[in-house]
C-alpha cells in the first residue's frame, strides 16, 4: 500500500473516532416578548409608526431611501465605495479569512524537496575505520520530505472551527461598521439640513425685524417714537443677524465632517442649503426576538463565542498524545551524472507517539484560561443583547416624547405669533412701549427655533431607531464556514468598498 493511502486511511480512522471539547450551543439571552415603549394617541395616524407585522415591511439592505431623499442616497452611496472606516474593516476581514485557510492547512501533510549539493575533504589524520574514506569528497541529493499530524482528538479540527468563527464575527463586525457609518451620515445630514431650517428662519426673522426698525425710524422721525425705540429695533435686528452668522460654524462643520465619510477632501466637498420640513417616515418595528438576529454586533458576539468554545477543544487536545507520521527519500550520489540512476534511491519511514508526562500544571491552566475566556464572551453576548434592547427602547421613547413635544410647540408657536401680531398692533396703536413688542418677538422667535430644532431631533432620533434595529441586515447573510475554508475565496461580501 502507498504512503499516502496509509496517511489517508489513519486520518479517516483517528479523525472520525474522538474529538474532545465540549459541544457548542448558542447561548440564551433573555427576550421580551414585545417592546416596553407604545406610540402616543395619534402616533399610528401621523403615519410614523408600525408595529412590526408582515415580514414585507421590515427594514431592507438600503434603509435610507425610506427617506425619499436623492441627495441623501447619492451621499449613502458613496459611503460603500469610499469610507476608509468600512475599508479598514474589509481588510481586517479578508485577514481573518485568511486565517482559516491558514489552521485548514494542518489536516493536510507538510511535504519539502530540495536539491542539496556539498563537497568537503575529511582529514588525514582522523582514525580509519570501516568504509571511512580519506580525502576529497563530493555529495549530491535530491531530498523529498513528508510530515503528517493525525487529527486523532479534534485539535486542527477545532482550530478551524475557531478560526471560521472568529472570521464570521470579523464579517459582523464589518456589517457594524458598515451601518454605523451609514447612520452617522444619515443622522450629520439631517443636523445640516435643520440647521439650514433654522437660518430659514433667522433670516426671514431678520426681514421681518428690518421692517419693524424701518417702521421704528419713521415713527421717531414723526416724533411719535423715542430714540430709545429705535435703538431697541436695531439691537433686536443685529442680535439675530449675528445668531444667523453663527450656524454657518457648526454648519461648515457637519459638512466637513460628511466629507470625510465619503471619503474626500473637505476642501472639494460642499452640500447645497436645503431647509428641513419633512416629517419623519414610518418605521416597521420588528419583535425583540427578531432583534437577535438582525444585529451585527449581537451576531459578532455570538460568533466569538462560538470561537472560545472551540478554543477548549484545542486546549484539551493537549492532554492526549500526539500521533505523527513522516517519509523521506530521494536519490544521493557522489557523482552527478549517476544522480538519477536507480541505485542512487534512498527513503526512510517513522512515526512517532508522543506524550507529555508532566509540564508544571501548564495545560490545566490553559484549559482554565480558555474555559475563563469562553465565559467572559458568553457574559460579552448576553450584554449585547440587552444593550440592543435599551438601545429600540430608548429611541422609541424619544420618538414619542418628541412627537408629543413637537404638538404642544406648535400650539406654542401659534400662541406667540398671535402675541406678537397684538403686540404690533398696540404699538402702532400707541397704548404701549416698543418693550413690549420686542418681547413677543424674543419669545415668537424662541418658539419657533424651538419647532425647528424639534424636527431635526425627531428625524435623527429615526435615525438612530433605525440603526438600533440593525438597518435590514440579517444574521443569514453571514458567510458559511465552508466558503470561509475553500481554497479559492468567496465573492467579496456586498457593498465593500472598491480597492
Amino acid at each position: 500500500m502507498k504512503l499516502a493511502h496509509v496517511i489517508l486511511l489513519g486520518s479517516a480512522i483517528l479523525t472520525s473516532s474522538c474529538m474532545v471539547g465540549p459541544k457548542y450551543g448558542k447561548p440564551t439571552a433573555p427576550a421580551p416578548p414585545a417592546f416596553k415603549e407604545e406610540p402616543p394617541p395619534g402616533f399610528k395616524e401621523a403615519n410614523n409608526w408600525k408595529p412590526g407585522e408582515p415580514r414585507d415591511d421590515k427594514l431592507r439592505g438600503n434603509w435610507w431611501e425610506v427617506y425619499k431623499d436623492p441627495r441623501l442616497n447619492a451621499l449613502e452611496e458613496q459611503i460603500n465605495v469610499s469610507n476608509l472606516n468600512i475599508a479598514q474593516a474589509e481588510a481586517q476581514f479578508r485577514e481573518a479569512r485568511a486565517a482559516v485557510r491558514i489552521a485548514r492547512a494542518d489536516l493536510y501533510p507538510t511535504v519539502t524537496a530540495g536539491l542539496t549539493a556539498t563537497r568537503s575533504r575529511t582529514s588525514s589524520n582522523r582514525g580509519i575505520g570501516r568504509g571511512l574514506i580519506i580525502g576529497t569528497q563530493n555529495d549530491f541529493q535530491t531530498p523529498v520530505q513528508a510530515t503528517y499530524e493525525f487529527d486523532a482528538w479534534g485539535r486542527v479540527r477545532n482550530s478551524i472551527a475557531a478560526n471560521a468563527a472568529t472570521a464570521q464575527a470579523s464579517a459582523a463586525d464589518l456589517e457594524t461598521i458598515r451601518l454605523s457609518m451609514h447612520a452617522q451620515l444619515a443622522t450629520d445630514y439631517f443636523q445640516l439640513r435643520g440647521l439650514d431650517a433654522e437660518k430659514e428662519l433667522l433670516d426671514s426673522t431678520v426681514v421681518a425685524y428690518q421692517k419693524a426698525l424701518d417702521l421704528t425710524n419713521a415713527r421717531h422721525d414723526q416724533g411719535i417714537a423715542s430714540g430709545v425705540d429705535v435703538e431697541q429695533a436695531r439691537t433686536q435686528l443685529e442680535t439675530t443677524r449675528a445668531q444667523s452668522a453663527d450656524l454657518g460654524v457648526q454648519r461648515t462643520q457637519l459638512e466637513h465632517a460628511i466629507a470625510v465619510l465619503t471619503g474626500k477632501p473637505p476642501s472639494e466637498f460642499s452640500i447645497e442649503h436645503a431647509p428641513l420640513h419633512e416629517e419623519p417616515p414610518a418605521i416597521p418595528i420588528a419583535l425583540p426576538s427578531e432583534l437577535l438576529e438582525r444585529r451585527p454586533d449581537i451576531a459578532s458576539a455570538e460568533r466569538h463565542v462560538a470561537s472560545a468554545n472551540a478554543q477548549i477543544g484545542v486546549a484539551m487536545a493537549a492532554f492526549y498524545p500526539t500521533i505523527s507520521l513522516s517519509a523521506g527519500g530521494g536519490l544521493e550520489s557522489s557523482v552527478i551524472t549517476t544522480l538519477i540512476q536507480w541505485p542512487s534511491r534512498f527513503w526512510s519511514l517513522g512515526s512517532s507517539f508522543l506524550q507529555t508526562v508532566f509540564d508544571a500544571g501548564k495545560r490545566r491552566a490553559l484549559t482554565d484560561q480558555t474555559i475563563a475566556t469562553y465565559d467572559a464572551t458568553v457574559d460579552a453576548y448576553r450584554l449585547s443583547v440587552l444593550t440592543a434592547f435599551q438601545d429600540v427602547e430608548d429611541n422609541l421613547a424619544a420618538l414619542r416624547v418628541l412627537e408629543n413635544e413637537a404638538k404642544i410647540q406648535a400650539a406654542a408657536v401659534k400662541s406667540a405669533q398671535r402675541s406678537l401680531e397684538l403686540a404690533n398692533n398696540r404699538y402702532v396703536g400707541g397704548i404701549t412701549t416698543y418693550l413690549e413688542v420686542i418681547t413677543a418677538q424674543s419669545v415668537a422667535l424662541t418658539d419657533e427655533s424651538t419647532a425647528v430644532n424639534l424636527l431635526s431631533r425627531r428625524m435623527t432620533a429615526s435615525v438612530a431607531l433605525i440603526k438600533a434595529l440593525g438597518g435590514g441586515w440579517d444574521a443569514a447573510t453571514l458567510p458559511a464556514s465552508t466558503d470561509l475554508q475553500a481554497k479559492r475565496p468567496p465573492e467579496p461580501i456586498p457593498n465593500q468598498p472598491n480597492r
